[in-house]
């Protein structure tokens, strides 16, 4: 197994920008920073939770303290793929991520009660005791995208990642499949994660404000829930609606009948 790094501590900003911001953008990002050896990347995403999306509601409160729980994998997924099992913390602002790495298929059963733990490290228990104490956890959800990543100059813990084409899914969750999915962002948005030890380089800082690009509080996890949800509304109003129409209907023929008797 190569070497990978277990356990992260550092403030992750959010940024949405549109292809002029995206642009202007790059070109400075080009003279402090490299876009990282895999280029444009498809990452992948299954997020956990249990039944009644208890960590993405409470996410969505925007607590001081929230955290989640999702297996990811990097490019085309089979079972032999290496994966990652998270938990993803954040705690006044600062990421804590503690993670494992794991063949696809074997997380995969082991997340969804098929298979017993895999490991046995310290990380790999604290996963094993976040899954204990939510209790039935399921996948949940599904978020898929490209991204390009780019680390510092001089600074290789200073990185930038930007995604596009996000999209979720709730059906079929399985990596292994390509299930498509509907898209989070609008065309031609660009979701920019700054990913600092830090502070963010004062100049980074200005040349943001100049192009008029400033934090925002994003989660695709929980765009994608609140997208989920608006369908399920539509779709339980849309049955509503079929089923006062046929009572209508029904009463209607009723009273026709009885007019005819």
């Amino acid at each position: 197994m190569s070497e990978y790094k277990e356990v992260f501590k550092r403030a992750e900003i959010k940024y949405l920008l549109n292809e002029i911001q995206y642009k202007g953008l790059m070109k400075y990002l080009e003279t402090i920073a490299a876009v990282d050896a895999y280029g444009l990347s498809k990452i992948n995403n299954i997020y956990f939770d249990t039944p009644d999306y208890r960590l993405i509601r409470t996410s969505m409160e925007k607590p001081l303290y929230k955290e989640k729980l999702r297996l990811r994998t990097y490019g085309d997924t089979t079972d032999e793929t290496n994966s990652f099992i998270e938990i993803k913390k954040k705690y006044d602002g600062i990421v804590y991520k503690r993670r494992i790495s794991v063949k696809y298929a074997d997380a995969f059963a082991y997340l969804t009660g098929q298979d017993a733990p895999m490991q046995d490290s310290q990380v790999a228990r604290e996963i094993d005791a976040f899954i204990r104490f939510y209790g039935d956890m399921k996948p949940a959800m599904e978020i898929c995208y490209d991204r390009i990543a780019m680390a510092g100059l001089d600074d290789p813990d200073f990185r930038v990642t930007f995604d596009t084409n996000i999209r979720w899914n709730v059906r079929n969750m399985d990596l292994r499949r390509k299930n498509g999915g509907r898209q989070i962002l609008p065309p031609g948005a660009h979701l920019m994660e700054v990913k600092v030890a830090n502070a963010i380089p004062m100049e980074l800082s200005r040349k943001m404000s100049e192009l008029g690009i400033f934090p925002t509080s994003i989660s695709k996890y929980g765009r994608g829930y609140a997208d989920m949800m608006r369908l399920r509304e539509k779709e339980v109003l849309a049955s509503e609606k079929v089923v006062n129409f046929t009572a209508y209907k029904n009463s209607i023929i009723r009273k026709g009948a009885a007019a005819n008797g």
